[in-house]
């Protein structure tokens, strides 16, 4: 059951009127549910504080970590486990899906090889799944949901045997003379230093959050349209993510910064990523489309972009080879309107709000 709801939170279509929220929805999603929301003054630790002070910044400012952090709260709201689970790639690799480690471990999650393929991580020549946020997000939250369940439903049992290894912990419980369900995890003997400081680095980002000096600021930052990311299945004919960019008018380079597995080409099918734009054909109506049918689907595919930092309508419209006029007119815009970034702009007039859009003459 944990699994068939983390994977339908992360295949199922999102209608193009949802492919963006604000990122304090995101916020308060992830807020509420913290199995521990309280933070007490001089409750955290004045160490990991430091540590992480500059957290709260970079998830509010950084255009790929509030869409990442959004997708994975996403997954673990379905799952019906903490929010502090999200903090996990916080601590783990910056939040970042291409992370490696001189170690071994790699990835959002930083697994390690045989504990990727312990819990189903696609693993073989050409693919490393721990560098898929969908394949490692996935696998991440069926061992949460697993672990959450042993340790009686104790977030801090949980992360610390996820750091260590649930047998560790277990072992631990029982040299300390305590059971799951009343543990109080500061007090077990036999864990490391490492695995004891894991409750507290969660605990201290959560809070700080909570607490932020410029917390107004953060906030206002924090207001603004992020996309939704969701797990997208690609259709055969896609090789490249910027094949995938062409066609949706996503960023390229954020779609390769968000699924570094396929930054040298898609060769392992079937591939799924993490995007803001689902097929505008299901894949499977594609591949069982008669001949003449399949010939006029790159005309009817879905364009769209989401405006970045310093574009301009003239800018997006020469890219699209389109009018600005026909632009502001299939968006519902005035001539006059400025665009936000994070905004999400239709570019054919067959996608255009409402119903399609004539094209006028010597309009492309």
């Amino acid at each position: 059951m944990a699994q068939d709801s983390a994977n339908q939170a992360q295949t199922a279509a999102t209608p193009a009127e949802a492919t963006t929220r604000n990122g304090r929805e995101i916020y308060e999603s992830f807020r509420e549910g913290l199995a521990e929301p309280e933070c007490e003054p001089g409750g955290v630790s004045p160490r990991w504080r430091q540590h992480f002070a500059t957290a709260p910044k970079r998830l509010a400012v950084d255009d790929d970590l509030l869409p990442l952090f959004g997708y994975v709260v996403d997954a673990l709201r379905q799952a019906h486990l903490p929010t502090e689970f999200a903090l996990i790639p916080f601590v783990e690799s910056g939040y970042r899906p291409g992370a490696r480690s001189p170690a071994g471990p790699a990835g959002l999650w930083q697994m390690i090889a045989i504990t990727a393929r312990n819990h189903e991580v696609p693993m073989r020549s050409g693919y490393d799944g721990r560098l898929s946020p969908v394949d490692s997000t996935t696998a991440a939250v069926r061992y949460l949901k697993t672990l959450h369940g042993m340790f009686a439903g104790d977030w801090r049992l949980t992360v610390m045997a996820y750091n260590a290894g649930e047998y560790r912990v277990m072992g631990a419980l029982k040299r300390s003379g305590q059971v799951a369900r009343s543990a109080k995890p500061e007090q077990l003997v036999g864990l490391s230093d490492i695995t004891q400081a894991y409750v507290r680095k969660l605990h201290a980002l959560s809070c700080l959050m909570e607490q932020a000096d410029d917390r107004e600021e953060w906030l206002r930052q924090l207001d603004r349209p992020v996309p939704r990311l969701q797990a997208v299945t690609l259709p055969a004919e896609i090789k490249r993510l910027d094949q995938w960019a062409a066609r949706t008018g996503e960023d390229s380079g954020q779609l390769v910064r968000l699924n570094p597995v396929y930054a040298d080409g898609i060769g392992t099918r079937p591939a799924r990523l993490l995007a803001i734009s689902a097929p505008a054909t299901p894949v499977d109506a594609v591949a069982s489309a008669e001949p003449a049918a399949a010939s006029t689907a790159p005309a009817a595919a879905s364009r769209k972009h989401t405006v970045k930092r310093g574009e301009s309508a003239s800018t997006i419209a020469r890219r699209y080879d389109v009018r600005v006029a026909d632009l502001m007119q299939r968006n519902g815009l005035g001539a006059r309107a400025v665009l936000k970034p994070g905004q999400l702009l239709v570019i054919d007039a067959h996608d255009a709000p409402g119903n399609r859009v004539p094209s006028e003459a010597g309009s492309p």
